[in-house]
C-alpha cells in the first residue's frame, strides 16, 4: 500500500492534496523530488494530520508563485474548516497577507536582542512592520492583489503621511 492509498479522507484528497498537486508526486521517490515538491508534500502531510495547533515554518519556501497562493489558501481553508489555529513564520509578505488573520511582529538585533509585538490585527501588525522597512502596500484594482507602492510615489507619500502603510481591507 502506498502513502496515497492510505489517505481515505475525501476532504484531505480534494481540499489539500489536489490544490497542492500532491497526487502527482506521491508515486515518485522522495529522493527524486525537487525542493518545491518536497515543500508541497510536507505542507500537505502536516495539514492532513489532526492537531490542536499547527506550526509552519516558511511554508512558502521553494514554492513557485502559483503554489504559494494555493498553499496559503489551503492552510487558511483547513484552519477555518477544522476551527484550528496555526502559527506561521514566513518572510513572504504576500503569503502572509493571504493566510493571516492576526500578526506578531518581531524586531531586534540578531543574536543579541529581540522584541515581539502582538498578537494584533493584520492592519496594525502590517503597519508596524511595513513602517520599519519603509514601504507601503496598496490593493491592485484589477487583480485585488496587494502591491508594493513605488517609493516616493504620490500614493506612497500619501499613505506614509496618513500612517497607513498597509491598505484598507
Amino acid at each position: 500500500m502506498t502513502l496515497r492509498d492510505s489517505i481515505t479522507d475525501s476532504f484531505v484528497k480534494g481540499e489539500i492534496f489536489r490544490p497542492l498537486g500532491v497526487d502527482e508526486i506521491m508515486q515518485l521517490n522522495v529522493a527524486d523530488l525537487s525542493g518545491g515538491e518536497l515543500q508541497r508534500l510536507s505542507v500537505a502531510m502536516n495539514l492532513a494530520r489532526d492537531a490542536d495547533l499547527y506550526l509552519l515554518d516558511e511554508p512558502s519556501a521553494h514554492l513557485d508563485s502559483s503554489y504559494r497562493i494555493e498553499a496559503a489558501r489551503t492552510i487558511k481553508k483547513v484552519m477555518e474548516r477544522n476551527r484550528k489555529s496555526a502559527i506561521i513564520i514566513d518572510h513572504d509578505i504576500y503569503f502572509i497577507d493571504l493566510v493571516s488573520d492576526r500578526l506578531i511582529v518581531f524586531d531586534g538585533i540578531p543574536g543579541a536582542e529581540g522584541n515581539s509585538y502582538g498578537p494584533m490585527s493584520m492592519k496594525e501588525g502590517m503597519n508596524r512592520f511595513l513602517k520599519t522597512v519603509n514601504i507601503t502596500f496598496r490593493r491592485d484594482n484589477a487583480t485585488n492583489r496587494p502591491r508594493i507602492n513605488k517609493v516616493g510615489s504620490a500614493l506612497d507619500e500619501e499613505q506614509k503621511t496618513s500612517g497607513n502603510y498597509y491598505y484598507e481591507n
